[in-house]
């Protein structure tokens, strides 16, 4: 193992030109941003910045394929954070990077996302610093992280999307998606159940195009985490399918590339890399310590750790010049590889336009023309239909004509009615199971909670996911559905079973709170159909929400279906609300306000 420190990280311009001295003025730069901005802001976690600045540093500027002047490359390697926490590690390799801003959906290029300044006011009101990473306000962000593991469920759905895409759009000498997700992760992360959950359909999978680089540090906020976590997660994973490898010492980046170029040529199972470290790396009274986590260092502290990386010890926020110029080094190559992909796309352009039109509307965001033409009208019919079954209706015949709109349920579509059942859906599964990566139907398994984060993945992805299960299973979902309504993203959860009317389960599976939960819950429309006709205006009107999800609750048991010339028409749906009889103009005596199976 090569030492961290072959001269001063803080000597003259000129002296120690070496890759060596590069690699370690820049890991320390990190090092020492984070414990600065933690401590100014009196708030924050020093501790795991400190001990990952070397993995990260060096798949950032060795192996991730990125672009910095173009954050928005569709065909970009993914970097998710789940450990949000250390997010001072992510701000301090964006602001090094030099990635560009967007904004309004554009690349920003005199601006960059993160300036010093920016880094200064970590944690602060309005800042573009938070205290968590939040995807849409700081470029180079892909996802909103801070509960533990999902972003760990994030990077799976963003593992199936970039398989999805290539077996629909790539085609012989145009691979135009083939990029691949790494995530940080951490103790805590791989005690939370959604992290077991999303890494145990993975394995199933054989997502290749995955790697983990699990931080075990072994500390908690409560202490060692033997004292609650002791399993081997090791065999854990190897249980799971994936292929595991292990870097001894946090610090040994040369082993470490190693390991990233044998996770990439595996293809055939996700890759975790455990990776062993010490937090607060460099502290000599904190450092692999519960004190190194969640609180500043303190400034006796900081001081001390900076003589100890052969730092300033006076000086904060401190960036030498050629650790800020050290990217440019890169961009080029990085800048070439963009523009190659960008030239691939005008070839396949010429070579498969009506895919490459198909394209532009993906990654734009735009719905694909005719998408609600086939659209059913019901007739009034006094034993109706259930919602469920209505909606399969309405679900199909949108989604034949919507291609990237994926989905599935947590092992219940025979019941929620959300298996694509038109010619050439097919299921998303490896060939050796059966399917193929460009089917549209998702089997999630009984895996409610990593199913929402896998969908928050396929749509930060430019995927349509929708998923479903229960009314009363969104409790296990609610943080990933808290998440989408955060990051905007335009997922879609269909629940069925929605009240008393489930049957003869009893009371463990009727939902009561959980319509009030989900409206109370800012930035989710919710929709509870009347009848068949309000479930076909359901449809048209959540296709077009693209920026929030969206509750379609429905019933197990059958509606009437309303007779719409003697009762007002179901396109007042799209209002919210609507007037559905009245007595002609006169002074109510009793107003009656109703959703769903209540209505009829």
């Amino acid at each position: 193992m090569r030492s961290l420190f072959p001269c001063p990280a803080w000597a003259p311009d000129g002296a120690g030109s070496a890759r060596a001295d590069i690699d370690t003025l820049c890991i320390n730069t990190i090092r020492t941003l984070a414990m600065d901005a933690v401590q100014k802001a009196n708030s924050g976690h020093p501790g795991t910045p400190m001990a990952l600045a070397p993995p990260a540093y060096a798949l950032w500027r060795d192996v991730l394929n990125y672009d910095p002047a173009n954050p928005l490359w569709p065909n970009r390697d993914r970097f998710v954070l789940s450990i949000g926490h250390a997010s001072m590690l992510l701000y301090a390799l964006i602001y090094l990077a030099g990635i560009r801003d967007v904004k309004d959906g554009r690349v920003t290029a005199d601006r960059p996302s993160l300036t010093l300044a920016d880094l200064e006011q970590f944690r602060q009101l309005n800042s573009r610093t938070p205290g968590h990473p939040e995807y849409g306000h700081t470029s180079g962000v892909e996802t909103t992280t801070g509960p533990l593991g999902q972003g760990c469920g994030n990077s799976v759905g963003m593992g199936i999307a970039q398989k999805w895409l290539a077996a629909h759009f790539n085609r012989p000498g145009f691979d135009l998606f083939d990029y691949h997700i790494y995530t940080f992760c951490g103790d805590g992360d791989n005690m939370e159940g959604v992290s077991s959950e999303a890494a145990s359909i993975a394995g199933h999978l054989k997502l290749g195009n995955l790697t983990w680089i699990y931080d075990s540090n072994h500390i908690s906020i409560e202490g060692n985490t033997r004292i609650a976590f002791t399993e081997s997660v090791y065999k854990r994973f190897e249980a799971y399918g994936w292929h595991v490898l292990e870097l001894k010492d946090a610090n040994d980046t040369g082993d470490f590339r190693r390991l990233l170029a044998e996770a990439k040529a595996e293809t055939s199972r996700p890759t975790l890399i455990i990776v062993h470290s010490i937090i607060g790396w460099g502290s000599p009274h904190k450092a692999g310590t519960a004190a190194a986590h969640g609180s500043p260092l303190g400034v006796e502290e900081i001081r001390e750790t900076k003589k100890f990386y052969g730092w300033p010890e006076d000086k904060s926020f401190y960036v030498r010049r050629r650790a800020r110029t050290f990217p440019k080094r890169h961009r080029h190559a990085r800048a070439a590889a963009s523009r190659a992909w960008y030239d691939l796309l005008a070839r396949y352009r010429k070579a498969h336009p009506e895919l490459a039109a198909e394209l532009d509307l993906v990654l734009s965001g735009k719905l694909p023309e005719g998408w609600d033409s086939q659209i059913s009208d019901f007739p009034a019919d006094p034993k109706g239909i259930a919602s469920r079954a209505s909606s399969a209706t309405v679900l199909n015949q949108v989604a034949a004509r919507y291609p990237w709109m994926i989905g599935g349920s947590a092992d219940l579509s025979p019941s929620t009615k959300t298996h694509l059942t038109f010619d050439g859906a097919g299921d998303f599964q490896p060939p050796q199971w059966g399917g193929t990566y460009g089917g549209r139907n998702l089997h999630f398994g009984v895996r409610e909670h990593a199913m929402g984060s896998i969908c928050n993945g396929l749509a930060l992805s430019y995927l349509r996911p929708y998923c479903s299960g229960f009314f009363i299973f969104s409790d296990y979902m609610k943080p990933p559905i808290r998440l989408a309504a955060l990051m905007k993203l335009p997922v879609l959860y269909i629940f069925t079973h929605d009240s008393i009317g489930v049957g003869e389960d009893g009371p463990t599976h009727q939902p009561v709170e959980q319509l009030a939960q989900l409206r109370a819950t800012p930035g989710v429309t919710l929709i509870r159909p009347a009848d068949a006709n309000e479930v076909a205006e359901a449809w048209r009107t959540l296709v077009t929400l693209v920026d929030r999800p969206t509750v379609l609750v429905l019933t197990r048991q059958n509606l009437p279906t309303l007779c719409r010339k003697t009762f007002a028409p179901a396109t007042g749906l799209a209002k919210g609300a609507y007037v559905l009889a009245d007595n002609s103009g006169g002074t109510p005596d009793v107003i009656l306000m109703a959703t769903g199976s209540e209505v009829g």
